[in-house]
């Protein structure tokens, strides 16, 4: 109950920022309504619908937050994600169904086997556990740099924030999870969008959407995703 009315409450405060509301920026307005806000009911949703009940009591968003990043990775075709806090799995899931080519690398302390199972049935992606950080700098030392990074169900998520954004482009993206979670967080999320490192950012409530592209002026995008 507690979290209906504070989603009410921020519901209201963001009322001016629905559907691309006073943005004026093209490629921006394009981003927030046919992206954020499509509707059309992709071909994965039915059954991602039913899988996600399988883990439903493990670290999980909204339905409606896993199917925007399912749009999300559908409109940037990244070929590398790297996911952090993968807690339920079921958002890597709907990412993984929008690109079937991306290569996955999720990392967490610890994966339940159920999250082991409706991920490991696919091939592209890799599991693995313990200290995220230290996984993550033996990829990079590979060569294997994400242009998409999922910051999810993670208190470590400010180290794994600068462990990254160093080999940060043009075109990565960086989808913070739960922005809102807590009043550290929240002021973590203010220094994100205020940071020289990063460029456009957009702010769902739910997630933070963070672009790098340095020939876009810098600017920070409210969304009511609510």
């Amino acid at each position: 109950m507690g979290d209906m009315i504070l989603r009410g409450w921020n519901w209201c405060k963001r009322f001016r920022h629905r559907r691309g509301y006073g943005v004026h920026s093209p490629s921006d307005f394009f981003f927030i309504t046919n992206v954020v806000y499509e509707q059309h009911p992709f071909y994965a949703y039915s059954s991602l619908h039913h899988l996600r009940r399988v883990v439903a009591f493990l670290p999980h968003y909204r339905e409606k937050v896993d199917k925007f990043l399912f749009r999300l990775v559908n409109y940037l075709r990244p070929s590398v994600l790297f996911d952090v806090g993968t807690g339920s799995g079921i958002s890597v899931r709907y990412m993984m169904e929008a690109r079937a080519e991306m290569s996955v690398y999720t990392f967490s302390d610890s994966l339940h086997d159920a999250v082991k199972r409706i991920l490991m049935s696919k091939e592209s992606v890799v599991c693995a556990e313990g200290d995220a950080v230290e996984e993550i700098r033996k990829l990079v030392g590979r060569g294997i740099v994400p242009d998409f990074v999922h910051i999810a169900h993670t208190s470590d998520y400010e180290r794994i924030f600068e462990t990254l954004v160093p080999f940060a482009k043009g075109s990565t993206c960086f989808v913070i999870g739960k922005p809102y979670l807590n009043e550290e967080k929240k002021l973590w999320w203010k220094k994100v969008v205020a940071d020289s490192r990063t460029g456009v950012t957009f702010d769902l409530y739910d997630v933070g959407i963070v672009f790098f592209d340095k020939n876009r002026i810098k600017e920070h995008r409210v969304v009511n995703f609510l």
